[in-house]
């Protein structure tokens, strides 16, 4: 016997203003007997420590308490009996109520130290004697383009150089003597399902280059009082060339950014927390 949720969406992308609908699937042997079917909706904003090092994070943890944006249930049958075989049960939920502020629906965000998360469960009641049955999938919010208070702006180049008096860290004695200058450009502004492009050129390099990479940093900052506590990340790396490249050639950026590890907009602004007792 078994129960899962199949939403309407292969990529469970959806805005505060539309349905989130799908399908409840029961298979099971032989018919059952239920007390009910409920739908549960959970968001919330969470502070989290992972992997035992928490960085300055650490100091605030366990005196913010997680927002919740949404919590909600839904019967969706009353009690009766399942047939033998595979039961497909639809259903369809408005994720925002109409009283309910449009900013409070913050978008889906799995951050380092911060975590946006929305989840539906389905829960099956089948009384003191048998196990009740359950199951939960991940849905995803981005907010509606058509609330946003400004059109999105068009995306710019921005050109950038590469030497080796822009740099910070120790470098070889024969870069520092023979010299290096690498020049491109990339787009700053783009949406979450554009990739990040641009190009860059490699005019010069006293020595052999190995590879080259771009990394896609992730900047995460907590106001506590008067204190803002900012942590970098690196999310991913894309190798935009392998080897000793060609000399005064344009290679291509292009990278994919990851959905969930990134915030696809600032329209909702800071969010606020309160402190635990």
């Amino acid at each position: 016997m078994a129960v899962e949720i199949r939403l309407s969406r292969t990529n469970r992308i959806y805005r505060p203003s539309e349905h989130l609908q799908g399908q409840i699937i029961v298979n099971s042997r032989s018919s059952i007997s239920h007390y009910g079917i409920s739908l549960l909706l959970n968001g919330s904003v969470n502070l989290q420590v992972r992997g035992g090092s928490a960085g300055v994070i650490e100091s605030v943890y366990g005196v913010i308490k997680p927002i919740s944006i949404v919590n909600r249930s839904i019967e969706v049958r009353p009690s009766g009996k399942l047939p033998s075989g595979t039961t497909e049960i639809p259903f369809s939920v408005i994720l925002r109520q109409p009283d309910e502020n449009l900013g409070k629906f913050y978008e889906t965000f799995h951050g380092t130290d911060i975590n946006i998360q929305y989840l539906v469960t389905v829960g099956i009641s089948r009384g003191y004697l048998h196990k009740s049955l359950s199951a939960t999938i991940e849905f995803i919010v981005e907010s509606d383009t058509a609330d946003f208070l400004e059109r999105p702006l068009s995306s710019e180049m921005v050109i950038f150089y590469i030497t080796q008096d822009t740099q910070r860290h120790p470098l070889l004695p024969e870069l520092k003597s023979g010299g290096f200058r690498v020049t491109g450009k990339m787009a700053t502004l783009c949406s979450l399902s554009d990739p990040i492009t641009g190009e860059l050129t490699v005019e010069a390099s006293a020595v052999p280059i190995s590879s080259i990479d771009i990394h896609l940093c992730r900047v995460e900052s907590v106001i506590l009082g008067e204190r803002i506590i900012t942590e970098t990340s690196v999310i991913q790396t894309t190798q935009i060339a392998d080897g000793d490249v060609c000399r005064n050639i344009a290679l291509p950026i292009y990278a994919i950014l990851p959905r969930l590890l990134t915030c696809p907009t600032v329209f909702a602004g800071a969010i606020e927390g309160t402190s635990q007792d």
